[in-house]
């Protein structure tokens, strides 16, 4: 005897019988996945998500193709509209460091994601581009929708000031890896720049001018050096206010990354193109982030009393006892960005800038010299 399988109805066929379309297959009412119950709400997921298109689409111009949501983010970039004939793309990935346990220990979660923008904006900046467009990475164990949402709204707003288009991300949970309350950000920019316009260091050379543009605090930098001394050495509180500091301990760590696009976007337009290069003062502070602009043959010479240092660095110096060369190695100690200009117009653009003249290029073999060093 055989037997006759029973075919499951067509789409086609239960549209016809019940008059409506049918639905995507989902967990039964009332019950719950296995994957939610490993950690992982899919749901969750999809609801924290839908949201985000209001957000970003404020950042999107004409250059923007499609939505938000595909496997892909769409730019189609305007050359000619740009005044762009030999155009070069430049890219960089970066996050913000430890930077975010200030973020998770005063459950203020708006500004980070401008930091976050503002230093990849910065670290493109100073190849001579301007950014095109920004991608970003959440992960957590859990999304939180008020947080993503706070996270998400920086990242917009500084996408937004920079003409930069927020254009697709990628949002995880990710169970067992991270902390309760806890997160992961980093990002990537893409931006262009014609070739003629490139600034690579050919053009230092001795007798050229440091200026230096002040910093808005530690920026996204030396954090672990600066969460051990604060909290572990001085055991100090977010609601502190040091002598001498202005705010409290909290606020002067998430002060928003300073962009320094609308400086460079002022040099550009200068007559007779007088950035000859620049150096985003991050990791490595002032002695290692020179160097990688200046060609062979030529050292930077700093004075390091040419401008005033913020007093949160030396609230952290002072209370680990920190070497003060190490203090120049590990923060921006209020320089965040320094240009390289002709000496004969360093005090000049100084000056329009709002920043400081705070040395020179000499003779030398690349690397950054203090006259006198730090401390003395």
């Amino acid at each position: 005897m055989s037997t006759k399988k029973t075919k499951s109805p067509s789409k086609k066929a239960s549209k016809k019988a019940t008059g409506k379309k049918p639905s995507a297959p989902s967990v039964a009412k009332g019950s719950k996945s296995s994957y939610a119950k490993a950690g992982v709400d899919v749901a969750l997921g999809n609801r924290v998500k839908s949201g985000i298109g209001a957000l970003v689409r404020p950042t999107h111009g004409a250059e923007v193709l499609g939505g938000i949501g595909g496997f892909g983010g769409l730019f189609r970039p305007d050359f000619k509209k740009r005044g762009i004939k030999d155009p070069v793309l430049v890219s960089s990935v970066d996050g913000v460091g430890t930077k975010l346990k200030i973020a998770f220990a005063t459950d203020n979660h708006d500004t980070i994601g401008a930091d976050l923008v503002n230093h990849c904006v910065n670290d493109i900046a100073v190849t001579g581009a301007m950014p095109l467009f920004f991608l970003d990475y959440i992960a957590a164990a859990k999304l939180d929708p008020r947080v993503l949402k706070e996270i998400i709204t920086g990242l917009s707003r500084a996408c937004k000031e920079a003409r930069c288009a927020l254009i697709g991300g990628e949002t995880a949970q990710m169970p067992g890896l991270y902390g309760e309350g806890e997160y992961d950000l980093a990002g990537s920019i893409t931006g262009i720049v014609d070739r003629k316009d490139l600034l690579d260091g050919s053009r230092v050379k001795p007798g050229d001018a440091l200026v230096g543009l002040p910093s808005n605090g530690l920026h996204t930098n030396g954090y672990s050096l600066a969460r051990k001394v604060l909290f572990d050495l001085l055991g100090l509180k977010l609601s502190d206010r040091p002598a001498g500091l202005g705010t409290t301990v909290g606020a002067e760590l998430l002060k928003v990354h300073r962009s320094y696009l609308p400086t460079f976007r002022k040099l550009h337009a200068m007559k007779g193109k007088p950035l000859h290069a620049a150096a985003h003062i991050t990791g490595g502070g002032l002695i290692d982030n020179l160097p990688r602009i200046l060609p062979k043959g030529c050292d930077a010479v700093i004075d390091p009393g040419s401008w005033k240092v913020p007093a949160i660095f030396g609230i952290i110096g002072r209370g680990g006892n920190v070497d003060p060369l190490e203090m120049y190695q590990v923060f921006n100690m209020g320089i965040g960005m320094v240009l390289v200009v002709p000496g004969k117009e360093g005090e000049k653009i100084a000056k329009t800038l709002g920043g400081k003249v705070i040395g020179g290029v000499v003779k030398g073999s690349g690397i950054v010299r203090f006259f006198p060093e730090p401390g003395n």
